[in-house]
């Protein structure tokens, strides 16, 4: 088994790994990225390498797509010496200092200082077609203040697939490019706040499909309908639409913590100082959308992951000495 040494290791591959990585290159401190590996789930570069067009990414007046803008993001961290290895940290230790972190190589870090950039995955329906259109830019999305406003959606019918406040803030915000939304919801009621679902029935570009969920995603290279299932008589109907918008949550990748960081309720990494990014333990940051589950944008994750780099800085300066990567071999 091989053993790292490391002044500073990011964990994570988004706007929040790579910006705190140019940050932290930049201050001279040697950083290395684990960018994690290809899943299922999630592919390194997080969320936005579902993304086709990105338009509200500052700094780039014309649409971006998502594995463009990670890949602009990696080379620039890797331009000011940024080392990247592509594995996941699937165990840490934070009971001691340095902190003890290991790969899925089976290696140790040894590490000075940690951020923690791991995001969030959307959850999802878990449909086949689902996945497809979603990871091809087909029209299906987690994500309405992200792809709504695009070309391909305006005056579309629109779904949204969700019940609590996160459906009802999509669907208010997709009421400003649709010519219709249909909010797909498997109950007779909202679990959203009064307030949010009340604002949300008065508008009269909604309509709601109660008691019933989306079964198959209609298209093949674009989404064209979707199949809904009524829950109470189980018949099956096409309905014709422009887009999906999946409202269901998500999970931030903490998982491989152990519990040794201290959680929200929501599973979301706590950061007890206001407009900081440290955790429940000294010398550990968080950054991006694994401490974020509000905003949860490219530009916000970004400005954490500068956040991050700068406090991981200064606690470096008084409490450990930057000392170089090396690699040994321990039985």
């Amino acid at each position: 088994m091989s053993e790292l040494r490391e002044t500073l290791v990011i964990i994570g591959s988004g706007p929040a790994a790579w910006t705190a990585a140019v940050y932290a290159s930049r201050a001279n401190l040697d950083p290395v990225v684990y960018e994690g590996e290809i899943s299922r789930e999630m592919v390194p570069g997080g969320q936005l390498m579902f993304t086709t067009d990105i338009e509200n990414f500052p700094g780039f007046p014309e649409a971006l797509g998502g594995t463009d803008l990670m890949e602009r993001m990696k080379q620039q961290a890797e331009r000011f010496g940024t080392r990247v290895i592509t594995e996941n940290i699937e165990a840490v230790d934070f009971s001691q200092r340095p902190f003890v972190l290991t790969t899925s190589s089976g290696n140790r870090v040894i590490a000075s200082a940690v951020i923690v950039s791991t995001g969030a995955r959307a959850n999802w329906l878990g449909l086949s077609s689902e996945e497809r259109l979603a990871r091809t830019g087909g029209g299906v999305s987690s994500c309405a203040v992200c792809d709504g406003a695009l070309p391909a959606f305006r005056n579309q019918r629109l779904v949204v697939v969700g019940g609590g406040d996160s459906a009802m803030e999509e669907a208010l915000y997709l009421t400003k490019f649709a010519s219709e939304v249909v909010i797909v919801h498997r109950r007779d009621s909202f679990r959203a706040s009064k307030v949010m679902a009340d604002r949300v029935l008065r508008d009269p570009k909604v309509r709601v499909e109660w008691n019933a969920q989306v079964v198959d995603v209609l298209g093949d290279d674009f989404i064209t309908g979707v199949r809904i299932e009524d829950l109470v008589t189980g018949e099956h109907r096409d309905l014709e639409v422009g887009g999906m918008f999946v409202a269901i949550g998500h999970t931030p990748n903490t998982a491989f913590l152990g519990g040794q960081l201290a959680l929200h309720e929501n599973g979301y990494i706590v950061t007890p100082d206001s407009w900081r990014t440290t955790t429940s333990v000294e010398g550990v940051f968080a950054a991006g959308d694994v401490m974020d589950s509000y905003y949860r944008q490219a530009v916000t994750a970004a400005g954490t992951g500068c956040m991050a780099a700068l406090e991981a800085e200064r606690w470096l300066a008084h409490h450990a000495e930057p000392a170089a990567h090396a690699e040994g071999v321990s039985a």
